[in-house]
């Protein structure tokens, strides 16, 4: 098959053949041959020599998406199947996460070689959700390929906010393949049972990826009262429940989060959860100007910083949380504090949490560095496929 070529500028080609997937437009000389967006092309160094072969897209900041560093491999049927199943051999050969009424994320994107591909599981439904033109051209083989392997009852599709933009591509939520998934879906994790809505909770349903940063501070919450805040579905706050602490406040700005955390804590029979609808910021500001204490305090807020120009920002962001969870923790209490903006390094989190103790005038010391769950593995290629940071830290 005669494909297009990419021809990197002089002195570009490193990251690539490091294994980087992400060819952006500045690092491009040309383009030789004709193609479509969507389309399999070589990338050519400026001497000439194949580096790998992706996928392009002429209308995205990311301008090809690097699969295989074979040259003459064909990105066909055979290829992603291959993917596929070594995706699943990890998650259920070597994770164990095949548990028929488990959820588990199935397919990492760059994690797992697949970049702009992720597939979750949720019991016996699956959802696929594309971020790239190329992979979202080959949807149908993809849930086709999904279906083989699997054999779920039915396959759901979630876009991402703002990818049409990004990618160029139209794409709308909704049943790609089987049956429809229930509204009452309910997962097991951790012993606990889980509410799902797959169509319109968060990421793919739910946060797959903080399933063991709960169950670790769980352990640390026996017989001592909680803070959750942005708690969403109540994640923290179950597990923590489960573990025995004594008493717990969940806090969260959106209304259907909460009404599903309250549905959770239901669905678990605890009764010593309260949640409260409000700003978070506010919330714990009026906590702390009320001198409430509490054992833990939890610290999970949503992206924020989406583009390099909003770093300062949310630094200042995550500075202003976490000298409020401080000062709202007793002597020797644990301070859990979450990011998942893949701009933030782990070493700006902690500067930013080593700037806090000083000015708290508090010992900080850190008892964990963690990330995402296992089934979310890191690309040592692609650093930046290991974007969720969850520091658990004792607060002198």
């Amino acid at each position: 098959m005669t494909v297009a070529r990419v021809i990197l500028r002089p002195k570009r080609a490193q990251p690539f053949f490091a294994r980087h997937p992400w060819v952006f437009a500045g690092a491009i000389e040309r383009v030789e041959g004709a193609f479509t967006d969507g389309d399999e092309v070589d990338l050519i160094t400026h001497g000439d020599t194949f580096v790998a072969r992706g996928l392009i897209n002429d209308r995205s900041k990311i301008r090809v998406r690097l699969f295989s560093w074979n040259e003459g491999q064909s990105l066909d049927r055979a290829f992603f199947r291959s993917r596929l199943e070594a995706a699943i051999r990890l998650r259920y050969q070597m994770l164990n996460l095949d548990v028929p009424d488990g959820g588990c994320r199935l397919v990492a994107s760059e994690g797992d070689g697949l970049s702009g591909c992720t597939v979750d599981r949720y019991g016996q439904w699956l959802v696929l959700q594309l971020t790239s033109l190329g992979l979202a051209n080959r949807r149908e083989m993809i849930a086709e390929l999904l279906v083989e392997l699997l054999q779920p009852k039915g396959i759901y599709l979630r876009t991402e906010r703002g990818i049409g933009q990004l990618e160029g591509l139209e794409l709308h939520d909704g049943p790609l393949w089987g049956e429809v998934p229930p509204a009452d879906l309910i997962i097991v994790e951790n012993g606990l049972q889980y509410r799902i809505n797959l169509p319109e909770g968060q990421k793919t349903g739910t946060y797959l990826d903080q399933r063991e940063n709960r169950a670790a501070v769980a352990k640390l919450a026996h017989g001592r009262t909680m803070l959750d805040a942005f708690c969403y579905s109540g994640g923290f706050s179950l597990n923590a429940a489960k573990a025995g602490a004594t008493q717990i406040e969940a806090v969260d700005s959106s209304e259907a989060a909460l009404k599903l955390a309250v549905d959770n804590a239901h669905l678990n029979h605890f009764e010593n959860i309260s949640f409260v609808k409000a700003d978070v910021f506010v919330h714990l500001e009026k906590l702390v100007n009320e001198g409430r204490k509490f054992g833990v305090v939890v610290l999970d807020p949503p992206k924020f910083a989406r583009s390099k120009n909003a770093i300062d920002e949310a630094l200042r962001g995550y500075r202003r949380l976490q000298s409020f969870g401080v000062r709202l923790l007793e002597p020797d209490g644990v301070l859990v504090t979450c990011c998942c903006s893949g701009l933030i390094t782990p070493m700006m989190l902690e500067e930013v949490l080593a700037q806090v103790a000083v000015s708290e005038r508090r010992n900080v010391q850190i008892l964990e560095r963690r990330g995402a769950a296992a089934d979310h593995p890191i690309a040592v290629t692609c650093p930046e496929s290991g974007y969720l940071k969850c520091l658990i830290a004792r607060v002198g």
